[in-house]
């Protein structure tokens, strides 16, 4: 059952003038009082997709809201970064947010080469990221235990390392942001990143780039998770969800169209935004989220694809999510 939502700020259209970073903070700072929201998002990447970068704009999220977790999903540049130093940066996160941190990791990986460029700088290859991700998870879990760490991985070593102050959260919840698909002759690839998540995260985030992507990620992940021997019920799942309110839903899906171009470049085409993206009238966009709810997502942030950011916004939380939260209930 979703009882609350996320606001995924879309950082990268301050590059291309369809939002401000003060509207962002703005629009921060309202949702912060506003009982629907339990969580404010930000994107990261380093050079791959670049952007106003995550942590430091997560820490100016910090200093201005007071109720909000703070995520950022997907970190992809999780692989990349040193584990030792991210820990440390994070746990003051969470040490200044007095315990309001939610990390999504993910592998980073961008078709077209832009993560393999990307990676080079540091020496990191686009097929070690999965490997690097899951060693980085163990470092910074080690990290935030309290505990001096000695750690000689395959790619990182240290000696006594530790970080302090640490989290105010115990544990503090790493998820993994994951949306494979099965392809023919290739399904052991999709399994395993399924199966990363349920071995070793607290949550999953996801998108629904095709219809019942969600549904058929989210049924293998039970399935592991019941190998596992963890409870399916109580484990959070977050549909990272686009959002368009109007009178007509093509010229809805075509504005963000538009505004995912510019965010990514040309790589989605019209049928995958209009899987990933709840556009429309008011009645098409809640009966669009319902679905998603009903296919496994327990919660939804949500990105305002629009060039009127405060206007969406305001017809999101009039208008929308009120009524989706009395289906969902």
């Amino acid at each position: 059952m979703v009882t609350t939502f996320g606001l995924t700020l879309p950082q990268r259209a301050a590059l291309f003038g369809a939002s401000s970073m003060p509207e962002m903070f703005d629009l921060a700072r309202n949702a912060d009082s506003n009982p629907l929201f339990d969580s404010v998002w930000v994107g990261d990447s380093l050079m791959a997709k670049p952007r106003p970068e995550a942590l430091t704009m997560l820490g100016a999220l910090a200093g201005i809201t007071e109720n909000l977790k703070l995520g950022v999903g997907c970190m992809a540049s999780f692989p990349v970064r040193d584990p030792f130093l991210f820990a440390y940066q994070w746990a003051n996160l969470d040490f200044m947010s007095n315990g309001r941190m939610l990390l999504a990791a993910c592998t980073g990986i961008v078709r077209g080469g832009a993560s393999a460029a990307e990676g080079a700088n540091w020496g990191v290859l686009d097929k070690e990221r999965a490997a690097r991700l899951e060693e980085n998870i163990d470092i910074v879990r080690r990290l935030w235990s309290g505990e001096k760490v000695t750690y000689d991985g395959k790619w990182h070593s240290y000696q006594d390392a530790f970080v302090e102050p640490g989290p105010v959260q115990d544990p503090c919840p790493i998820w993994i942001a994951s949306n494979p698909t099965p392809i023919p002759g290739r399904e052991h690839i999709w399994d395993r990143a399924l199966q990363r998540v349920a071995r070793l995260a607290d949550g999953w985030m996801t998108v629904q780039m095709s219809p019942q992507m969600l549904k058929t990620n989210w049924e293998k992940i039970q399935v592991h998770l019941a190998e596992e021997g963890r409870d399916a019920g109580s484990f959070p799942t977050m549909a990272y969800h686009n959002l368009n309110v109007g009178s007509d839903k093509q010229t809805c899906l075509e504005e963000s169209k538009r505004f995912l171009d510019e965010y990514y470049g040309p790589v989605f085409t019209p049928k995958m935004v209009e899987s990933w993206t709840a556009a429309g009238t008011p009645d098409e966009v809640v009966e669009h989220l319902v679905k998603l709810i009903e296919d496994g997502a327990k919660t939804i942030s949500l990105r305002l694809t629009s060039w009127d950011q405060r206007g969406q916004y305001r017809r999101m939380v009039e208008e929308i999510l009120p009524r989706v939260q009395e289906a969902a209930g």
